[in-house]
Order: structure tokens, then C-alpha cells, then sequence
């Protein structure tokens, strides 16, 4: 069964993340409230914190980062992020820190 904050889509997952910006460093801290908790060392300043968040997720997915795109939440804490070209396995085992 898949955790709460990854869906299946037709091309890929999406991911409904919690982010703390201004964090000492970028990382998966785990799960919150069923989202994936990530914090990011940039600040939440002209769009500084979404852009590292989808250079962050495209890395640690192993995808091109155009195929990483922020769906919902641009100003918010909660976010939704579409990733093409991983599947839910693969998405579930890198962010959960078991690869």
C-alpha cells in the first residue's frame, strides 16, 4: 500500500509534499500529517524555495528536472508535484530513504 502523500498518475506520480524552508540543509525528514515532509536551505523569497525543492526532487528521482513540475501551492506551504517518467515503487523506495 502506498504512503498517503504519493499518488499514481498515468505517466508518472504525484507528490504531496509539506516544505520547511530556511532549513540548516535540503532533506527528506519523513512523513507529517500525510504529506512528505522535505526541508529546504533556501528561503521562501522569489520562488527560490519551489525552484530548489524541484531541482531537489528531480535529483533524488534520477529524471530530467522539465519533467518535475509544481501542480498546486505555489505560495504555500503544501505543495503537489508532478513527476513524469518515475513509478510509485520507485518514488516510494528513494524518498522514504530505502535506495
Amino acid at each position: 500500500m502506498a504512503p498517503p502523500w504519493l499518488k499514481a498518475v498515468p505517466d508518472g506520480v504525484e507528490l504531496a509534499v509539506l516544505v520547511q524552508p530556511r532549513a540548516s540543509r535540503t532533506r527528506v525528514v519523513g512523513e507529517h500529517d500525510g504529506l512528505l515532509k522535505v526541508q529546504l536551505a533556501a528561503p521562501p523569497v522569489d520562488g527560490e524555495a519551489n525552484a530548489a525543492l524541484l531541482e531537489f526532487l528531480a535529483k533524488h528521482l534520477g529524471v530530467p528536472r522539465r519533467q518535475v513540475t509544481l501542480t498546486s501551492g505555489d505560495a504555500s506551504r503544501r505543495k503537489r508535484v508532478k513527476v513524469v517518467g518515475v513509478d510509485a515503487a520507485r518514488a516510494e523506495a528513494v524518498m522514504s530513504g530505502q535506495t
